[in-house]
C-alpha cells in the first residue's frame, strides 16, 4: 500500500502520481490523498467475497474523524481465477482508494488496510 497524490487502475495495472510521500508540509490546508493498493489473493480465498476497509487513523490508534464522519473506505471484493491460470498461483488485484481534499491538522496519521477483519498493511505519515 502506497500513499500518492493521484492513483488508478486500467488495463489491470496501477497507475500511480506523486507516489511514495511520507509528510505533508502544510496543516489544516485540504490535500489529495490517494491509496494504491496491489492485493495478493491465495488460489484458495480467489472466487470468494471479501470485506476490506481502509481507515485514518492517529497515533493514538483512534479513528480520525470529517464533520463527524470517520474517514475510511472499503466494501465488498471479489477475485475469480482467469483461464488458463496455473492452480496455485496467487492473483494479483491492484486497487484505489480516494481521500480528496482532507484538511488535516498537525500530528501524525496511520492509513490501514484491512481484508476480512485481518490489518494487512499500515503506511503512517506526518502533517506539519
Amino acid at each position: 500500500m502506497l500513499l500518492c497524490d493521484h492513483a488508478q487502475v486500467a488495463n489491470g495495472k496501477l497507475y500511480v502520481l506523486g507516489g511514495g510521500w511520507t509528510t505533508v508540509a502544510t496543516p489544516d490546508s485540504p490535500i489529495p490523498v490517494a491509496l494504491a493498493v496491489v492485493l495478493m489473493v491465495d488460489w484458495t480465498a480467489t472466487n470468494e467475497k471479501h470485506q476490506l476497509l481502509t481507515k485514518l487513523i492517529d497515533d493514538d490508534g483512534q479513528p480520525v474523524e470529517l464533520g463527524g464522519i470517520p474517514i475510511q473506505n472499503g466494501g465488498e471484493f471479489e477475485v475469480g481465477r482467469p483461464p488458463g491460470t496455473k492452480a496455485g498461483s496467487a492473483i494479483t488485484q491492484p486497487m484505489v482508494f480516494k481521500f480528496e481534499g482532507l484538511p488535516l491538522p498537525a500530528g501524525g496519521y496511520v492509513f490501514e488496510l484491512t481484508v476480512d477483519d485481518e490489518v494487512l498493511a499500515r503506511t503512517p505519515f506526518r502533517v506539519g
